[in-house]
């Protein structure tokens, strides 16, 4: 399966719930670029040759990076993808690859938030600078950040999580995936569920969605 969901929607805790549950493998974009590049492996190579150049990395050797992965786990393996395809063009280039593998996608999952309530989550989300564990502080009153709970270290926010970095985030997704999302509906594989609300009933709803019993997972 794929999961779609804008910036803020909590598409990150969904794909971690949704591998533990059904035990499947979590393939996140981002983790397999960082874990190239970190590496030095041949894609880790050819994709900062475009990286350093401010350039996009080529749709073609981001399929590669993730067919590999799906390669990895073996035929019967079910797989949740993360943070790709993010466009039109790489969702058709991916179905076509998958194809080429005798695999497809049954299921993608767009988990829908309000623009507003995104706004709100993203412009209270700090990061510690030392772990690196996340925070919300959308309900805290402070002149400056509060330490990490967990290492004592300084809290951040990222610049992209600043106001005036938020709108043009959604919209660049908005811009770039709707036509992807189109590709999916228009194949019947869309199932769309609010990312709104405590965690545990997202997720049931996320497990309905693709048409699993909740009772064996959720007890």
């Amino acid at each position: 399966m794929a999961l779609f969901g804008p910036p803020g929607a909590g598409k990150g805790t969904q794909a971690q719930l949704l591998k533990d549950r059904l035990n499947i493998a979590h393939i996140s974009s981002g983790d397999l670029f960082r874990f190239h590049l970190q590496e030095g492996t041949h894609i880790g190579v050819r994709a900062s040759e475009f990286m350093n150049q401010g350039l996009l990395v080529p749709d073609d050797l981001v399929i590669q990076m993730v067919l590999e992965k799906i390669a990895e786990l073996g035929s019967n393996s079910g797989f949740i993808l993360d943070g790709f395809p993010r466009t039109r063009d790489q969702a058709v280039a991916l179905d076509s690859a998958l194809q080429e593998q005798s695999k497809s996608l049954d299921t993608v999952l767009l988990v829908s938030v309000p623009e507003s309530e995104l706004v709100r989550r993203l412009g209270g989300r700090f990061l510690c600078r030392d772990c690196q564990s996340p925070f919300n502080l959308n309900d805290y009153q402070f002149s400056s950040p509060p330490p990490c709970t967990r290492c004592g270290g300084e809290l951040y926010q990222r610049q992209d999580d600043r106001p005036e970095a938020i709108q043009v985030r959604i919209g660049v997704y908005n811009e770039q995936t709707a036509p992807a999302l189109d590709f999916y509906r228009q194949r019947e594989l869309l199932v769309e569920i609010s990312g709104v609300g405590p965690v545990e009933d997202i997720n049931r709803e996320a497990l309905k969605a693709i048409a699993l019993d909740t009772s064996s997972h959720l007890g």
